[in-house]
């Protein structure tokens, strides 16, 4: 069963539709250049009304590993989800300090190249801080599924992106031999041929599910309903 993530949250109402519609993970942006971006306040008032059974993912752009780790250790978060150029150093902070890892490779929206700051509906900042890698680099396909592969994240995530509802040549990640994350430009309308053509361990959403920027719950249902059925 292909796993489903609603990400951007950040009203109430959001939070209650999550809750009926039970995703397996739900998430909270934490970065300020983000239309999504919610403070540690407001997702720990958010958290505190969503079902406990849904897992709750905190996504990071370059954040201090211990920003990270504060918002796990009062439990804000369940999982971190990295969206900028944190290393394995990096992650290997967050894992001693328990955290399940996700970590997005951006995929160019015409399928030829990833660079490796990758990110789901957000802009990637033009200066890294805290542990990370200084340089942004485009690398080949081959060469950075390969990286990404071989990445000490629980999880991978392949994402074209900046959150403009942009997909990319699903026909490059298929047949990865790892669990991982696909996310950019899905819809209720095309997450049936994404989920056929790469058999994802989960699907991530944010623009998708939206009207006028705020989360729509007729296609939050319909994306949800579409997924199941397959």
């Amino acid at each position: 069963m292909t796993r489903i993530k609603l990400c951007g949250l950040t009203r109430i109402q959001d939070i209650e539709i999550a809750n009926k519609l039970k995703p397996e993970y739900i998430g909270f942006i934490f970065w300020d250049r983000s239309s999504r971006n919610v403070s540690a306040i407001q997702a720990a008032r958010l958290k505190g009304k969503l079902d406990s059974e849904i897992k709750t993912v905190g996504v990071f752009v370059n954040a201090p590993a211990e920003q990270v780790i504060s918002y796990y250790n009062v439990g804000i978060i369940d999982i971190a989800q990295l969206h900028g150029n944190e290393n394995e150093e990096y992650i290997k902070k967050l894992h001693d300090a328990g955290l399940t890892v996700i970590k997005a490779f951006k995929m160019k929206k015409t399928g030829e190249n990833i660079n490796l700051a990758g990110n789901a509906n957000i802009e990637t900042p033009e200066k890294p801080t805290g542990n990370a890698i200084t340089e942004t680099s485009e690398k080949s396909t081959d060469d950075v599924i390969t990286e990404a592969v071989k990445s000490s994240a629980d999880y991978i995530m392949f994402d074209p992106g900046k959150g403009e509802g942009a997909t990319f040549n699903w026909q490059l990640i298929k047949g990865i031999k790892r669990e991982f994350f696909l996310a950019g430009g899905l819809t209720p309308e095309n997450i049936e041929k994404a989920v056929e053509t790469v058999q994802p361990f989960a699907v991530d959403v944010s623009s998708g599910i939206e009207t006028d920027g705020h989360k729509d719950p007729d296609k939050m249902s319909a994306f949800v309903k579409s997924t199941r059925a397959l």
